[in-house]
């Protein structure tokens, strides 16, 4: 059952607001703003923009302009979850905002809260705009180097991994050329003018040719003349990830620069590389200067699992 909180419900919001805040971390170099966040709480209250379900569940809205309305907050405690109480409190606040004159909601969710996401758009919410964000050392450190990359097929079917290339080649963006090569030694490689430029594209066009394919593909690649990188697939899920420098791109947690590193089991089982050498030439550093230079690392790697050597590191 919800309801319109009152004044009298004033604790119970902040105290729904804190776990909400608790659990959902706003990135690391935000300063804090839950005092802010507490006092637009008490702006809402008075707007009749505040709504709870019994002492589980805080939604928290307010029109932000002529059409539409803003969802501040949706928190449901872990114990009242899978129960509908979310959804309710979106379509309680949804009626609200119409009764306002709204006739969109808005809302804000972190990229990395995926199940978040998926909710939302189980509910008709589509995304609008991406907010993002890089490291200042990131973006003025030299460039000099090329940023280039391939996708790797295990198969004899050159023909297939060309169809499957096309089709999925538009859906991640278009591209201006496409050239699908092989087999050799067991493997067929594509190459991208679009997956070359940008890493992202280039795991993403790895990722669905090896759902396509139903076996082993490895998205190998280099940026800026200084990161080697690669991500093995097997049936369409990542098994299986390496950067030569994990905190190339800013600071990560203990544990994800731990899961950069390679596995050299996984790759023996996917590519029959030696497992030693795996170890030996997927060495990982905090910085390019304490590795081998980066295109003979990255021929080693390439060597290492069988596939052909990029023109770049010639």
């Amino acid at each position: 059952m919800i309801r319109t909180a009152t004044d009298a419900d004033r604790e119970l919001a902040r105290e729904l607001y804190r776990g909400f805040a608790d659990e959902i971390r706003d990135a690391p170099w935000r300063d804090d703003d839950s005092e802010e966040e507490l006092a637009d709480i008490d702006v809402a209250l008075r707007a009749g923009g505040v709504f709870l379900s019994e002492d589980v569940g805080l939604a928290v809205a307010r029109l932000t302009g002529s059409r539409v309305g803003d969802l501040v907050i949706l928190y449901v405690r872990p114990e009242a979850r899978g129960r509908g109480v979310g959804a309710e409190l979106v379509r309680h606040t949804a009626r609200w905002l119409a009764d306002q004159g709204a006739e969109v909601m808005e809302l804000d969710v972190l990229d990395s809260n995926r199940a978040a996401r998926s909710a939302y758009e189980r509910l008709g919410f589509t995304p609008v705009e991406h907010r993002l964000a890089a490291q200042l050392e990131a973006l003025l450190r030299p460039t000099s180097g090329p940023t280039f990359g391939a996708v790797h097929v295990q198969t004899d079917d050159t023909a297939a991994v060309e169809r499957s290339a096309n089709r999925a080649m538009p859906r991640l963006g278009h591209s201006e050329r496409t050239e699908v090569s092989g087999p050799a030694n067991g493997w067929v490689t594509v190459h991208d003018a679009l997956a070359d430029r940008d890493p992202d594209v280039l795991r993403a066009l790895a990722k669905e040719l090896s759902y396509t394919s139903g076996g082993v593909v490895l998205a190998l690649g280099v940026e800026d003349g200084a990161l080697v990188h690669y991500t093995l697939y097997d049936r369409g899920s990542m098994v299986d990830a390496y950067a030569s420098v994990p905190e190339y791109h800013g600071p990560l947690p203990p544990g994800d620069v731990i899961a950069l590193g390679a596995n050299p089991t996984v790759v023996a089982r996917l590519t029959g590389a030696d497992p030693a050498k795996v170890r030996a030439i997927a060495r990982t550093a905090p910085s390019p200067a304490d590795l081998p230079p980066w295109n003979e690392l990255y021929a080693q790697i390439a060597e290492l699992m069988g596939v052909e050597v990029d023109a770049h590191a010639l």
